[in-house]
């Protein structure tokens, strides 16, 4: 690669993440999320509209509290100029989201200083990123899996590609790859499923990509978590309509919520 591109590609880099220190996400909090619970009569609607009878919950009330994680949305730039994120294939045998495409990122644990903190170090873990070589920039606003879990998304710049050698833990990866974060955006290699709950239509998006031969599909909130940060970095929306299942209360935002 010619070293002028190189060095326009870190002034681009540092540029974004310049801008996206400056984005402030939608104040959030639990009390939020209990409303929901106690409007929606013991049913959650996850980010990407999924209905999950909320037996934990039932289960121990008065105690419950929602468990928390972060992914890292890790941004660099591609040799065409474009920008990608890093993304993996989950084990098999993952009792959770067992064989899909994810974020690096886990559960917060003890220790951790912040969502930063988990996100990267969940990263290292499942791919063998050093939290060294990422800059984190900027939060979106938490995600509420099917799971009754928080997922807040980290979004961080890797500077040198180059110095990321991915070494993916067998026991929890089974690939590590990268797509362009733009094509969140767009209409292309795009499929939708219309679904309804509580007498509302919403739709779920899966995005195909395919690299080395192999197909990957990205769906659910994964990808509902890459269209929101391709619209933060892109600064526009998508080229569809999300079609979002209409579940808050009304005077909760819904883009704080549901996605």
């Amino acid at each position: 690669m010619d070293p002028s591109n190189n060095n326009g590609g870190q002034k681009r880099l540092l540029a974004l993440a310049q801008r996206l220190r400056l984005h402030k996400p939608p104040p959030f909090s639990e009390n939020m999320l209990e409303k929901i619970m106690e409007e929606s009569k013991g049913k959650v609607v996850s980010r990407v509209g999924f209905p999950e009878p909320a037996t934990a919950i039932a289960q121990n009330q008065g105690v419950f509290r929602f468990k928390r994680a972060a992914v890292l949305i890790c941004i660099f730039e591609g040799d065409a100029g474009e920008l990608r994120v890093i993304l993996t294939k989950r084990s098999s045998k993952l009792s959770m989201y067992s064989g899909e495409v994810a974020l690096p990122g886990g559960k917060a644990e003890e220790g951790d200083k912040d969502d930063g903190d988990t996100a990267k170090r969940e990263a290292m873990e499942e791919v063998g990123l050093d939290p060294q070589l990422v800059d984190v920039v900027t939060f979106l606003e938490p995600f509420f899996s099917k799971y009754l879990i928080i997922v807040v998304p980290v979004i961080g710049i890797l500077h040198d590609k180059k110095a990321f050698k991915p070494a993916p833990n067998p026991a929890e990866v089974e690939a590590v790859f990268d797509v362009p974060l733009e094509m969140f955006l767009k209409d292309e290699k795009r499929k939708q499923e219309e679904r309804i709950w509580m007498g509302e239509k919403y739709v779920i998006h899966l995005f195909e990509y395919e690299i080395e031969h192999k197909k990957y599909l990205i769906w659910g909130l994964t990808a509902g978590m890459l269209i929101k940060a391709a619209s933060v970095v892109y600064q526009r929306p998508p080229a569809f309509l999300e079609h979002n299942p209409i579940m808050i209360p009304r005077d909760i935002t819904k883009d704080t919520l549901i996605h």
